[in-house]
Order: structure tokens, then C-alpha cells, then sequence
């Protein structure tokens, strides 16, 4: 599966396209994606994936076993985090969602939640796709307006609805009514940096596996 997904990231053949739907939550996910949050359930994989983030710059190996890959390109600054059998598909999923909910306590607004399905001749590709800016009011006095880490964009990336990685990364604004940029390694370590899951919240796991 890891092989397929390296695949899948540097060339990809062309797919029947559906246009962008807004990503709706029923009430019923909606009251389950709380309860999961208030389990904190999310302690079991953010720190991991952060110091999995370093291992990966650093050019050594995770002791966690989570798999990370930097995100260098067009200006962009990011990483792509690979599922792992271990999390499950439904905490993988919340986790998606608890990222974009982490950026927005940082001063950002929701652009859009999106996602497409493209159709390729041997699997089913699904983005799930949260886009956020920063407040657009957060000005200063100079007329510059705090542009945090930029615009960051939150990809769930399935194959066949089967997780495949979230790729979370941020665009920073070059434009002199924007102040500079906050690196990324910054903005990984205001969304992940938590304290590691004690033996109550990881016995949390099973229960939201497989969803």
C-alpha cells in the first residue's frame, strides 16, 4: 500500500473528474467526532506524527513507525502523514478533521471543505480537502495584515475509501500587505505538539477504528 501511495504522489494517469461537493457531516458523525474529541483520542497520534515530522528532516527513522514526507515544492512548505494499519480508518478520518480544527483556533477562517472522487481505470481516488485563510480583519496599524503561516490547505487522500494520507501544508503570501510568514515547523508544532496519550486514551483506540 505504501508503494502504491508513493506511486499515486509522483504521476498519476488521467481520471474521470467529478466537480468539488461541499463535505457534509450528518448529526450523527457531527456528535461522533465530539465525543471523540472529548476522549482525546487525537493525544495517540499527534505527538507521534510531530516528532515522526523531525525523524524525517532529520533523516532518521520514527520510533513510532509512523512514515512522513516532506512537502518542499512551488513555495509550499508541508508534510504528507501515511495512514497506518494501527490507527484505524475512523480515527484517521477524525484526525483529519481535528487538524483543520486546531488551525482554525490559530486566527484562521474555513474557506471551504470540498471533496472529488476521481474515477482511474483500476481504483477510486477520493480527496477530502479543508482550504483556510487567516482573518481577514487581523491587520496592524502599518496597514500589513498578519498573514500567520499563509493560506493552509488539509488533504484526505482515500483509494477506494480506504485512507491512504493527509497532506497538510501551508502557502505562504509574497506580497508586501502581508507580513512575513511563520514557518511551517511552527505551525506543525502549535497543531501537534501535545502531551502523549495515557493509558486510558489509548485503550480509546478500538472503539472509533472502524468507522
Amino acid at each position: 500500500m505504501f508503494t502504491f501511495l508513493k506511486q499515486l504522489l509522483s504521476q498519476r494517469s488521467a481520471p474521470n473528474r467529478t466537480d468539488w461537493q461541499p463535505a457534509v457531516r450528518t448529526p450523527a458523525q457531527v456528535k461522533r467526532h465530539e465525543q471523540w474529541l472529548a476522549d482525546r483520542v487525537y493525544l495517540n497520534w499527534a505527538g507521534p506524527y510531530f516528532k515522526a515530522y523531525h525523524f524525517r528532516k532529520a533523516g532518521v527513522g520514527s520510533s513510532q513507525g509512523l512514515r512522513v514526507q516532506l512537502i518542499t515544492d512551488c513555495g509550499r512548505q508541508g508534510a504528507i502523514f501515511f495512514f497506518d494499519p494501527s490507527i484505524g480508518p475512523g480515527n484517521f478520518r477524525h484526525f483529519f478533521d481535528f487538524t483543520c480544527e486546531r488551525v482554525l483556533e490559530l486566527g484562521y477562517n474555513l474557506s471551504t471543505s470540498d471533496q472529488r472522487k476521481l474515477v482511474h481505470p483500476s481504483y477510486t481516488e477520493t480527496i477530502d480537502k479543508h482550504f483556510l485563510k487567516p482573518q481577514p480583519k487581523d491587520c496592524s496599524e502599518t496597514g500589513r495584515c498578519n498573514q500567520r503561516y499563509g493560506s493552509i490547505t488539509i488533504d484526505l487522500i482515500s483509494i477506494n475509501e480506504q485512507p491512504g494520507f493527509i497532506r497538510f501544508f501551508a502557502n505562504p503570501y509574497h506580497d508586501d500587505i502581508f507580513t512575513p510568514a511563520h514557518s511551517f515547523d511552527e505551525l506543525i508544532a502549535a497543531v501537534y505538539q501535545l502531551p502523549p496519550a495515557d493509558e486510558q486514551v489509548q485503550a480509546r483506540i478500538a472503539e472509533y477504528a472502524r468507522e
